[in-house]
């Protein structure tokens, strides 16, 4: 039988493409997202090619809500063997123009919530001896980027945490590693930029700034999170991976 992944942030963007990726691998998709339409829009896409998928809303940002989503998901589908932690959210902004409360939704969402899914899914995976985490950070926790401060710390918190966990897991059968995005064309890049007046710029320099001249596209950042939850990626464990177009070589 085909492994359970669950990937937040299923509903659109870089989730969306990692599920039907995961799907065309053969994996049995959970995609869990706030948002539950695009959710059901994404499973009921990989069931019409073929694929198993159950669509699952989770808040990140709340244990209840991720310990109710994943108990949904092991009833239904089985014990999640591949967590692809996803789901983010950003707002350029200087850092002295930030307060606590902006602060606190940055780090909620991007780094406790991937604590809470993967202390949640953890326990599983070691009783399995089988288990891949995979947790999209940013090159801008790797690099640090402008307007991003509380970001890029909290995603290289992201990337601190899971070359620590994979330490912890490497003697269970359990890999964990990070895929750093560059900018890449996603409804939340659109988000972030739109807040801007000058938004067409904003988006100009960011492809500029990339060697190949463009940005990314969603599935090619899916790519690399399907490789490191493949059961070849079994010997590599504890790295990071920038898909980025040559903006970020270290």
């Amino acid at each position: 039988m085909s492994r359970v992944a669950l990937v937040t942030g299923g509903a659109s963007g870089i989730g969306r493409e990692t599920c039907l990726a995961l799907a065309d691998a053969g994996r049995r998709v959970a995609v869990a997202d706030i948002q539950t339409a695009g959710a059901n829009e994404t499973a009921a896409t990989i069931r019409s090619a073929g694929g198993q998928a159950l669509a699952v809303t989770i808040d990140i940002t709340h244990a209840a809500s991720v310990d109710r989503g994943v108990r949904h998901v092991e009833d239904e589908l089985g014990p999640v063997e591949i967590l692809a932690n996803v789901a983010g959210w950003d707002q350029f902004m200087k850092f002295v123009d930030t307060d606590e409360d902006f602060w606190d939704r940055i780090i909620d969402v991007n780094f406790k919530g991937m604590l809470r899914t993967t202390h949640r899914c953890l326990p599983a995976m070691i009783d399995g001896g089988w288990g891949r985490i995979v947790n999209v950070a940013s090159d801008a926790g790797r690099v640090g980027s402008s307007l991003e401060a509380v970001y890029s710390g909290a995603k290289g918190g992201t990337i601190a945490f899971t070359k620590t966990l994979a330490r912890e897991v490497a003697r269970r059968g359990i890999t964990a590693n990070v895929v750093c995005p560059g900018p890449t064309d996603t409804p939340l890049l659109d988000e972030i930029a739109s807040a801007n007046p000058d938004s067409d710029r904003v988006l100009g320099a960011m492809a500029n700034a990339v060697p190949m001249k463009r940005v990314g596209r969603p599935e090619e950042v899916a790519t690399a999170v399907v490789y490191f939850a493949s059961e070849g990626a079994s010997f590599t464990t504890g790295q990071t991976l920038s898909v980025s177009g040559g903006l970020t070589m270290a």
